[in-house]
């Protein structure tokens, strides 16, 4: 029977091994085809592929299994649990409606919301103030619950002034700035960037810490250049991927 073929990975020594192996192995079955095999190899063949010990493999595979991606069968091998599916992947497309219809269909919940500082990475999208509204909201599987994201909104304070929470529990931020406040926006800025979940990321999101999460940044700008609200939000690694489509000119 053929065997699932993991990603390869280059470790790093400061961070434990069977983590970096469990993590690695762990995004090779979310993102895996839907035709590839369902056995992985030996515990001596994997851990020849990612250059550990058998026992720090053992370890990594412990992980997973504690985890529900993996069963073990003695004799019969290691299988990938069939049911373990990835999330929807979230698209970038050229729109502020691609962008409204991608945040739409998740389970939110408000955690809280007040005036604050700018933060001081954001201090350049707003140098003419000083204090800004946020809001923190906690989303999740409309099917299921299970958390995928937790968000940080920074809102201009004349355009919070204009927001009732309760909308931003029923609608993405973008709709509300822009069907409900009547926000001009004239465009959007998105980076996206790997991090490792701190320890409020994993708590929030239910993941263990310093796993791969995707950590997002959209400045949304009026048609002036000012911009009006900046969002972070971490989103869980093993549930959503990004795709930016270019048109060559």
């Amino acid at each position: 029977m053929t065997s699932f073929a993991p990603d390869s990975i280059v470790l790093n020594r400061k961070l434990p091994l069977w983590y970096q192996v469990s993590q690695s192995l762990r995004a090779s079955i979310l993102g895996r085809s839907p035709r590839d095999p369902l056995r992985l190899p030996t515990e001596e063949r994997l851990a020849e592929h990612y250059g550990v010990s058998v026992l720090t493999m053992r370890q990594a595979l412990k992980e997973l299994e504690d985890e529900g991606l993996i069963t073990r069968h003695r004799r019969r091998g290691t299988f990938i649990e069939p049911r373990v599916r990835r999330g929807a992947p979230v698209r970038l497309l050229g729109s502020v409606d691609a962008i409204v219809a991608q945040q739409s269909g998740m389970v939110t919940k408000l955690l809280g919301h007040g005036p604050a500082r700018v933060p001081a990475e954001l201090a350049e999208h707003f140098p003419d103030l000083t204090e800004v509204a946020t809001y923190h909201r906690l989303r999740g599987d409309e099917k299921t619950g299970e958390p995928t994201n937790h968000a940080r909104n920074y809102v201009r304070p004349e355009i919070a002034a204009r927001i009732d929470p309760e909308d931003l529990v029923r609608r993405p931020m973008t709709k509300v700035l822009r069907d409900v406040v009547g926000a001009d926006i004239g465009r959007i800025t998105d980076t996206v960037e790997a991090r490792l979940a701190d320890p409020e990321t994993a708590q929030l999101l239910d993941v263990p810490l310093l796993s791969p999460i995707l950590h997002y940044t959209g400045i949304i700008h009026d048609r002036a250049g000012r911009v009006l609200d900046a969002a972070v939000i971490q989103y869980r690694g093993d549930r959503f991927s990004f795709t930016v489509t270019l048109d060559a000119p």
